[in-house]
């Protein structure tokens, strides 16, 4: 599915060829909460990266965040790309799969799918003040799911094919 997305004050545009489009993993963890998220997280789908196209590049930041790990900090090699004029997040891309490129589902303008279900991850980092959905169709992770995007999206039968692959 092709989608089209972008920045709140319209400096940043973005397309992408994405065969994992729906938006049904919302990440609770304390990055996505503070730099994209609200109450709840960023849902962030699968894409190609070879097909990203930008309008206002000039207009780009990229934050790596900083993670904790007990007593260690170490830098993300995941880079959160946003608009400089505005801070809305838009994409991530991490070196460590330089094929795949994760637009934030907020920053889409594209209609996107309706998920059958929806996967909540990280809760273990949540904010205290955060209602998570449960009952039917609401997973809870408290850390990260073992199934990825793309399986989650086989295993629906809603891979793009068309996307690439």
């Amino acid at each position: 599915m092709r989608i089209e997305g972008s920045c709140h004050c319209g400096q940043v545009r973005f397309s992408c060829d994405a065969p994992s489009p729906v938006p049904y993993q919302i990440c609770y963890c304390s990055i996505c909460r503070k730099t994209a998220g609200g109450s709840g997280g960023a849902i962030n789908l699968g894409a190609r990266m070879a097909t990203l196209e930008i309008e206002g590049r000039e207009h780009l930041g990229v934050y790596r965040a900083r993670i904790r790990d007990d007593d260690e900090c170490r830098t993300s090699t995941g880079q959160r790309h946003f608009c400089t004029g505005c801070g809305s997040a838009l994409w991530l891309f991490d070196p460590e799969w330089p094929e795949l490129v994760h637009p934030h589902a907020s920053a889409i303008d594209t209609p996107l799918p309706v998920p059958p279900e929806r996967v909540h991850m990280m809760l273990g980092s949540k904010a205290n003040w955060v209602q998570v959905p449960s009952g039917k169709g609401e997973i809870h992770f408290d850390d990260y799911p073992e199934e990825s995007l793309e399986d989650w999206h086989r295993r629906h039968g809603l891979y793009d094919d068309a996307s690439g692959d």
